[in-house]
């Protein structure tokens, strides 16, 4: 594959462009890519951190994808919707997505491959299905693509920002504003590497837009609506307003000795995407899980 770097695209590391550019990639197969010598600027071998100037000629061949090996695990998987392209899946907290360091088994990936004979392979051996992500502690509807076809359809929308993702957050303190939006840039923390950061001016164009839904003494609870699909966005976004979610020690949340409050109070409510199947618009919801009901109704 041949892409051309335009002027705007000056100043974006190599790997970061390419994330751009080939969305239905994973990361770590883009920068594996890297490393491994398949892909050339200007003929020449690259870094990852490699800083475009714009005009560059950059060459990418990719390696061939390795056979499904995420292990089966027959553990339970709450289908909210499915059809010939894709599953929506209600993903619990606690729940990884997929395999990484320190966690092997146990986790959404294995419970797919278990449930499903085929899924797409375009984000690697590792992460069959899956398009995008969710934290950790975060809940909520999540997709996932049976085939390669439905992946690059799905990918090109979330890259497209044609994917419509709203999410409800309990934060900290009382949000002024009846509604707004944050465009800060996110980064990487240099000193925390666990940690997103809005205070360099180097990160990368986000935006996030909410509305209050109900106010209490110490909290007010938000509907959150994604226009950009960072790293922690929500999450750090919400906390450089000095308001973060309730729950999020990362970001500076705190716990008031509420019973359910063991996680963060973040989840991914409702998702509208285009069926690679059939070309209709899907809204696909995940009810308010019984945890953060019951935390809700203690304030």
């Amino acid at each position: 594959m041949i892409l051309t770097a335009g002027p705007r695209d000056a100043g974006k590391r190599l790997d970061h462009y390419l994330q751009e550019q080939l969305a239905q990639y994973s990361r770590s197969r883009l920068q594996d890519w890297i490393k491994a010598g398949r892909v050339a600027v200007n003929g020449a071998d690259a870094k990852a951190s490699l800083l475009l100037r714009g005009g560059e000629s950059i060459e990418v061949s990719p390696a061939q994808l390795a056979p499904l090996q995420a292990a089966p695990e027959d553990l339970p998987l709450e289908i909210l919707y499915e059809d010939a392209a894709v599953i929506a899946i209600d993903k619990p907290a606690g729940l990884v997505v997929h395999a990484g360091a320190g966690t092997h088994s146990g986790t959404l990936v294995n419970r797919l491959v278990h449930h499903f004979a085929a899924l797409s392979q375009v984000g690697g051996e590792q992460r069959p299905g899956i398009v995008h992500r969710l934290d950790k502690g975060t809940s909520g509807v999540l997709l996932v693509a049976r085939n390669d076809a439905a992946h690059q359809v799905l990918a090109a929308q979330f890259a497209g920002r044609t994917v419509e993702k709203t999410y409800l957050a309990l934060v900290h303190g009382r949000v002024r504003a009846e509604s707004g939006r944050i465009t800060k840039p996110i980064a990487r923390d240099p000193v925390r590497r666990t940690r997103m950061t809005t205070r360099l001016t180097t990160g990368r164009n986000a935006l996030t837009e909410y509305r209050v839904l109900q106010r209490f003494e110490r909290f007010t609870y938000l509907e959150v609506r994604l226009g950009t699909g960072r790293t922690h966005q929500i999450r750090v976004h919400l906390a450089s307003l000095g308001h973060p979610v309730a729950g999020d020690r990362l970001y500076g949340g705190r716990l008031y000795g509420t019973p359910d409050a063991q996680r963060i109070f973040l989840h991914a409510w409702r998702i509208v995407f285009a069926s690679p199947a059939t070309g209709d618009r899907v809204a696909v919801e995940s009810p308010l899980p019984v945890d953060l009901q019951r935390w809700l109704a203690t304030l």
